[in-house]
């Protein structure tokens, strides 16, 4: 046994009940991973298509027992795979313990593994886009680890997926879809659920809601966002109404619509409970400790007319400037560069069917109905394509996993996506993990002295079962 794995035993003797004992530490000392390229066939699921394409996939040998270590595969998701390298900190924190092969694979379409470069999705372009699906992207991992395992020479090595958000679907996907490949999966922020009539559209809204005004100033900031859409529609009903809010939030083109702005401005607040981590961190932009809490200190007390719109101004700054080097703000997406809007938005309207309204009294937003006519309208205009809102649930399950086995799920209780997770354990083998104060997959993050201690014990319960899971991939491999 390796003196990673004996470790990890001792830990657990010594610490069976107070988990918050230990802090996984923090490995700064990876290098990062190798570069490979993987010829990938367009459409594996149609042998008259000879197509391919090059993906991108990053391998590190620096922690792996030759032969005997595991792989521990990162299901790539919605964006350039560099940004999940950068912001996977679990997997480096943990891969010297395990004696782990780590790899990172890029989605399809993504970052730059691109089959028809950089052509965007739009109605002209349906046919280039027929193939960015899940099913697929699954293919294309399986087709990844088969043949780095094939050369290597070591056909038999476990293999743990792991994933957050829409990778965290991949990686359940993947042992679900996989199993005689994947061993074992860690999907953390998954919503599996999120599909209609599954999960109440205005769920999302409301956990959005409720993050800002738990935070100490919470009750008087949800107040001044409520009260902000009245006013930027009063404002834009003036005369050259447009320019005064174009020039009040310091936008990089004149505003169009007072739909632009507020729409913008709820995908900030959305986002930013996503990102609600207890440290400093730059996953989907450079943002300080608690930065919902740091939002509301700018709306901490009753504003009105244009007062009301600058201190909305400071607010949404914390989001999109917290360096102070944005000179301007780019209303039309709120997201940063290395998570791609379009790509995901076309995926939203062929398979990823994931309703979102708001009623106005239970959330801080303006009411918005979700309508699948509308929907399906919309995605046509944009992509010439009809939407199949019920396809992942057919082709994964959704909720109904009882057939599966070897899942993780863990939801924090701050990210907004929590509500179409699978908050309840499936059997003994597919299980939920519920972390307090977390928001979105903060678990796959590096470890950090200011983690809550549900997010130190939900890593201590990952460990526990990859271990498992390696143990019986080894028995029955033997």
């Amino acid at each position: 046994m390796n003196t990673g794995i004996q470790l990890l035993g001792i830990l657990v003797v010594f610490c069976p009940v107070l988990i918050s004992c230990w802090n996984l530490p923090r490995n700064d000392n990876y290098t990062y991973p190798e570069l490979h390229l993987f010829e990938q066939k367009l459409d594996h699921f149609n042998p008259t298509v000879d197509t391919t394409f090059m993906q991108r996939y990053f391998v590190s040998n620096q922690y792996w027992k030759k032969g005997k270590g595991p792989i521990f595969f990162y299901t790539g998701n919605e964006g350039d795979i560099t940004a999940f390298i950068n912001n996977t900190g679990f997997i480096w924190d943990i891969a010297p313990v395990f004696q782990a092969m780590v790899v990172f694979a890029e989605h399809r379409y993504y970052g730059e593994s691109k089959p028809y470069g950089d052509i965007q999705p739009s109605v002209n372009t349906t046919a280039q886009y027929g193939k960015l699906t899940a099913e697929q992207a699954l293919a294309d991992y399986a087709e990844i680890i088969t043949e780095l395992k094939e050369h290597l020479g070591y056909n038999s090595i476990p293999v743990v997926a792991f994933g957050g958000s829409y990778g965290g679907m991949l990686s359940a996907w993947m042992r679900i879809k996989y199993g005689h490949i994947v061993n074992g999966a860690i999907a953390s922020s998954a919503p599996v659920k999120y599909f209609p009539g599954l999960t109440n559209c205005e769920k999302y809204n409301q956990v959005v809601t409720s993050d800002f005004a738990s935070t100490a100033h919470g009750p008087q900031c949800v107040k001044n966002i409520k009260m902000a859409w009245s006013v930027i529609n009063e404002t834009v009903a003036q005369a050259g109404g447009l320019r005064k809010l174009s020039e009040i939030f310091h936008t990089c083109h004149q505003l169009k619509s007072a739909e632009e702005l507020t729409d913008w401005i709820k995908d900030c607040w959305s986002n930013m409970a996503m990102v609600d981590y207890p440290y400093p961190a730059n996953f989907l932009n450079p943002l300080p400790g608690w930065p919902v809490n740091v939002t509301c200190s700018y709306l901490s007390v009753p504003f009105e007319g244009s007062d009301l719109l600058k201190a909305m101004y400071e607010a949404v700054s914390v989001y999109n400037n917290y360096t102070g080097k944005t000179p301007c703000f780019d209303t039309t997406s709120a997201i940063s560069s290395s998570i791609s809007n379009s790509l995901w938005d076309y995926q939203w309207c062929t398979e990823m069917t994931m309703p979102f309204c708001a009623d106005g009294v239970r959330d801080m937003f303006l009411p918005q109905k979700w309508s699948y006519e509308n929907y399906v309208k919309n995605c046509k205009a944009k992509y010439g394509v009809i939407p199949r809102p019920h396809w992942a649930i057919v082709n994964f399950g959704a909720g109904n996993l009882k057939s599966a086995s070897n899942i993780i799920f863990l939801n924090g209780d701050l990210d907004p996506w929590h509500v179409g997770g699978i908050l309840e354990d499936v059997s003994q083998t597919v299980i939920s993990i519920k972390m307090w104060g977390a928001a979105h997959h903060l678990d796959l993050r590096h470890g950090n002295k200011h983690d809550p201690i549900s997010v130190i014990e939900a890593r201590h319960t990952e460990m526990m079962h990859i271990k498992k899971w390696i143990a019986e991939a080894s028995n029955i491999i033997a």
